[in-house]
C-alpha cells in the first residue's frame, strides 16, 4: 500500500513539474480562451434587445442579459475541468501504434497513470490561470447582478466542478478505448465533440430549450460537463432538487467508471500487440 502510494505521488509530482515548465503559455492560452466572450455579448446583445427592445429589461426562460454573460464566464471555468483534450485520441493511438503495451508488463496501472496525469494538468492550470480568471472575472463582476452565491452554494459548486472532472475523465476515457475494437475513431471522436459542445450547455443554458428537448436532454450525462456547475453558482438549481442532481452526477461517474475499467478489461483479451 504504501509503495502504491509513493508510486501515485512521483507519478503526480513528475506530470505536475513537466506542465509547469510551460506555466507563461498555460497563462497566455488562459487568457485568450477569454476572447470568444466578447463575440458572446455582442451576440447576446443583439438577441435581448430583439426581444423586448430593453436590453437590460428583457427575459429569456429566465435569464436576463447580465445572467447570459455571467453563465458563459461560469461554463468556461466548468469546461476547464472537465474538458480533456487528446485523451480519447490519444488512448487509441497508443492502441494502435502498441505503446498500450508498456502498462501490461509494468505494475502501472494505465487508467489511474492517465487520471493522475491530468489531474497534474488541471492543478498546473489553474495554479497558472488564477491570476488571468481573477482579472476577467473582475472586469466582468457587473453582470453578476444577483451577487455571490453563499457558502452552501459555493460548495456545491466545487463539488459539481470535481464531478465534472471525474466524468468527462471517464467519459472520454471509454469512447478512447474502442480503440481495442475500431482501428480508428476520429470520426466518433468528432461526432462525440460536436453533440457535447451543444448538449453539454456550452453554447447556451439548456433550460431555454423546449419540451421535448429539454427532458431528453436532462437524462444525458452531457450536462453535468458544462450547464449544471453553472446552473448551480447561478442558484438555477436550489434544495432538494441540487441534492438529486449532484447525485445523479456522481452515479454517471460510477456508471463510466466501471465501463472504462470493463473495456479495457476486454480489451486487453483481444488486443494483438502490433506496432512498437
Amino acid at each position: 500500500m504504501y509503495a502504491r502510494t509513493m508510486a501515485c505521488w512521483t507519478i503526480l509530482r513528475l506530470a505536475l513539474e513537466e506542465r509547469l515548465v510551460y506555466r507563461g503559455d498555460f497563462a497566455l492560452g488562459t487568457l485568450m480562451r477569454f476572447l470568444p466572450i466578447i463575440t458572446q455579448i455582442f451576440l447576446w446583445w443583439a438577441v435581448f434587445d430583439s426581444v423586448a427592445g430593453t436590453r437590460s429589461q428583457s427575459d429569456i426562460a429566465g435569464y436576463r442579459f447580465q445572467n447570459v454573460v455571467a453563465y458563459y464566464l461560469l461554463t468556461m471555468v466548468s469546461r476547464a475541468f472537465s474538458s480533456m483534450p487528446g485523451l480519447a485520441s490519444g488512448i487509441a493511438l497508443q492502441i494502435r501504434n502498441g505503446e498500450i503495451k508498456k502498462f501490461l508488463i509494468q505494475p502501472v496501472d494505465m487508467l489511474g497513470f492517465l487520471m493522475l496525469s491530468r489531474l497534474a494538468h488541471k492543478l498546473a492550470y489553474y495554479t497558472v490561470a488564477a491570476v488571468p480568471f481573477a482579472f476577467v472575472f473582475f472586469l466582468c463582476r457587473g453582470f453578476f447582478i444577483d451577487g455571490w452565491p453563499d457558502a452552501g452554494t459555493l460548495a456545491a459548486f466545487v463539488v459539481s466542478l470535481i464531478l465534472s472532472f471525474l466524468l468527462g475523465f471517464f467519459l472520454e476515457a471509454s469512447i478512447g478505448l474502442l480503440g481495442f475494437w475500431f482501428l480508428e475513431i476520429s470520426s466518433l471522436l468528432f461526432v462525440y465533440m460536436l453533440l457535447s459542445y451543444f448538449l453539454s450547455g456550452h453554447m447556451f443554458p439548456l433550460d431555454m430549450l423546449p419540451a421535448p428537448w429539454n427532458q431528453l436532454v436532462a437524462v444525458l450525462p452531457l450536462k453535468y460537463l458544462a450547464y449544471f456547475p453553472s446552473a448551480v453558482f447561478l442558484g438555477k438549481v436550489t434544495g432538494a432538487d441540487l441534492v438529486r442532481e449532484l447525485s445523479i452526477s456522481a452515479a454517471w461517474v460510477v456508471v463510466f467508471l466501471i465501463l472504462s475499467r470493463v473495456m479495457f478489461h476486454l480489451g486487453v483479451k483481444r488486443y494483438s500487440g502490433y506496432g512498437g
